[in-house]
């Protein structure tokens, strides 16, 4: 933890727990702060210069976000990615993301079109920054388009309530850069069969997009605990 820059963005307006909440939760969804590390009430403090109160109280609250674990004689950590949670929040979400090409298949303006085209290209351009963290924005950017122009606010929210849980598989995807090709074409295939209004075709390939993330990170789960054992 030593090691992390923790920049914390203080209000006046918001009390220390929430600037510190906020700061551990982006650390995590960002990966500064990795799957298993420990979270020392201490040495947060001392980095983020405030006592250990609004610590131990913004630990408490990424608990019950899920990206936080307290582990008996341990203390609290980053949760780790669990491949059964993965599981079932990837299964609600090509659900979602199905529905939602379906209709931006219908409902998609022209100038949202423009906005996807825009959106691959600059994924194509993270790509070449082989940043993780910029490639998984770039992904965010381009699925948001997509959903936005299905013009379904429902929909938009039951996907912003998974929209943390899914930052961190995408990060952990993006980060083998094996991947990044495929994700290129498959973005392509997504869009094309958008703007060619075939509903089918786009329900498939945003599911594989999605089925192939999954298989790609349980993959690489069973690597990791190979290595550990």
């Amino acid at each position: 933890m030593d090691g992390h820059d923790l920049n914390p963005e203080f209000d006046e307006f918001l009390p220390l727990r929430d600037v510190v909440f906020k700061t551990l939760r982006q650390s995590i969804l960002s990966g500064d702060l990795n799957p298993g590390e420990r979270l020392m009430e201490i040495h947060l403090a001392k980095k983020l210069g405030v006592s250990r109160t609004p610590i131990r109280e913004a630990i408490r609250m990424l608990e019950l976000e899920g990206l936080v674990t307290m582990v008996p004689r341990k203390g609290a950590e980053v949760s780790r990615i669990s491949a059964d949670d993965m599981r079932d929040v990837l299964e609600v979400r090509r659900s979602l993301d199905s529905l939602a090409v379906s209709l931006a298949c219908e409902r998609m303006t022209a100038a949202e079109r423009e906005k996807l085209k825009e959106a691959e290209l600059e994924f194509e351009d993270a790509i070449k920054t082989k940043k993780a963290s910029v490639i998984a924005g770039a992904d965010v950017k381009f699925h948001d388009i997509i959903l936005i122009s299905s013009k379904n606010k429902r929909l938009l929210q039951l996907v912003n309530n998974l929209a943390e849980r899914v930052y961190r598989y995408r990060l952990e995807y993006v980060k083998d850069e094996r991947n990044h090709e495929k994700l290129i074409s498959e973005h392509r295939q997504i869009m094309e069969n958008i703007f060619s209004g075939n509903k089918a075709e786009a329900k498939k390939a945003i599911e594989i997009h999605i089925d192939n993330q999954e298989k790609n990170i349980i993959k690489q789960l069973s690597d990791e605990n190979k290595n550990e054992q």
